[in-house]
């Protein structure tokens, strides 16, 4: 007996408990359920703006020299003098030689031209005389020859003459072209002889470049030219060239330079597609230095900013609310998300210029959003940003 109690005492007390929690967890109160709507997504906002621009094409291209020359040899002889001017990045003067090749043999050319110059003056002034003597002696005579009135004799002197002077032309050039220079102001960009070389006609000495003018030649892809509203083949007169501004890194320093698009290429470049213009610089090593008076110098890759056409009534979004395919996310009056495709006219970094599918003062979203869906619920944010009328263009 007392062994069944110590047995079935610990299974009541066991099954009483159990009884007891089934009981409670039975008896508890339902906890009261709050179904929340989701929070809408919040996403910053700038309302499209309607202002008047010009419109403004970067590219970028290389400067060269308008006139690059291979300085080359006319005459033969041994380089007897060399200026210090004639080295990579020297000064040429118009007109001033930096090369003189020995001209000693020239100089004798030229003594023996003169000599057969003045004997063949003397050998015309005696065929005119023995043409005189002739006339008078045949002055009776009928139907005198041109043999005997000693003219074919005064053709002949004349012509040794004017060989003889063209020979002494030759002789002249010739000791002209001992003493080498350029007839422009320029710099050297090659040296390729020095003092002691022997040379021959047509012998490069080395290249040089005008200083006067430099060129950019500049990509231009369709919509640029859209942005240009300048036909292909365009060139500019005096009165209406368009304004470029140039700017690179030079010396650590942001270097500045104006320029002028004077013309476009009358055909596209087959290999890639894009039409180029040219830009042109005057006196670039002068007076059209950048502001750090930096030379615009031959060589070196600068960043272009062409001034495009004008626009009136322009609707300007931020370029982080053109999102890909030309879409536009614009929040409606209701919060809800719209999805619209726009027509892009110009864009850049900072701005697009929209022509159809956003109108002024509509909110566009700058916010980027994961799985956009149109009608979705979204909260508005707003943020300062410097305005396109303040900079004047894009």
């Amino acid at each position: 007996m007392n062994l069944m109690i110590k047995i079935g005492s610990p299974i009541v007390i066991l099954a009483f408990g159990f009884g007891a929690f089934f009981l409670l967890d039975l008896a508890k109160p339902e906890p009261e359920k709050k179904i929340e709507p989701p929070r809408p997504l919040s996403v910053y906002i700038e309302p499209a703006a309607r202002t008047d621009i010009s419109l403004r094409v970067k590219t970028g291209g290389e400067v060269r020299s308008r006139t690059t020359v291979n300085i080359v040899s006319q005459v033969a002889g041994r380089i007897v003098s060399v200026s210090a001017e004639f080295t990579e990045g020297g000064n040429v003067t118009p007109g001033i030689s930096f090369v003189e090749i020995d001209d000693r043999d020239y100089q004798l050319a030229l003594s023996s031209a003169e000599a057969n110059v003045a004997e063949a003056e003397v050998g015309v002034q005696e065929a005119l005389a023995q043409a005189d003597v002739a006339r008078k002696q045949l002055r009776d005579a009928k139907n005198a020859s041109p043999l005997a009135l000693k003219q074919p004799q005064v053709a002949q002197a004349h012509a040794r003459l004017k060989a003889a002077q063209a020979i002494l032309q030759r002789a002249e050039l010739d000791l002209g072209r001992t003493k080498i220079a350029l007839p422009f102001a320029g710099r050297i960009s090659e040296k390729m002889v020095g003092i002691g070389q022997y040379v021959g006609p047509g012998t490069m000495i080395g290249q040089a470049f005008a200083t006067d003018v430099v060129q950019i030649r500049l990509p231009l892809t369709d919509s640029q030219l859209a942005s240009l509203g300048l036909p292909i083949g365009f060139v500019a007169a005096e009165s209406n060239k368009i304004p470029v501004e140039l700017t690179a890194v030079v010396a650590g320093k942001i270097q500045n330079w104006q320029g002028h698009l004077t013309r476009l290429d009358a055909s596209i470049d087959s290999t890639t597609r894009t039409l180029f213009g040219l830009v042109e610089v005057q006196d670039p090593y002068g007076s059209n230095s950048s502001q750090h008076a930096m030379p615009l110098a031959v060589g070196l890759y600068v960043n272009a900013e062409i001034f495009g056409r004008q626009v009136s009534n322009a609707t300007v979004i931020p370029r982080q609310a053109l999102r890909a395919g030309d879409n536009v996310f614009v929040l409606n009056d209701q919060q809800r998300l719209e999805i619209r495709n726009v027509t892009v006219v110009h864009s850049t970094e900072t701005e697009a210029v929209i022509g159809e599918g956003v109108q002024p003062n509509e909110r566009v979203i700058i916010s980027s959003i994961r799985n956009p869906i149109a009608g979705m619920n979204l909260t508005p944010l707003t943020q300062v940003r410097e305005s396109v009328a303040t900079r004047g263009g894009i």
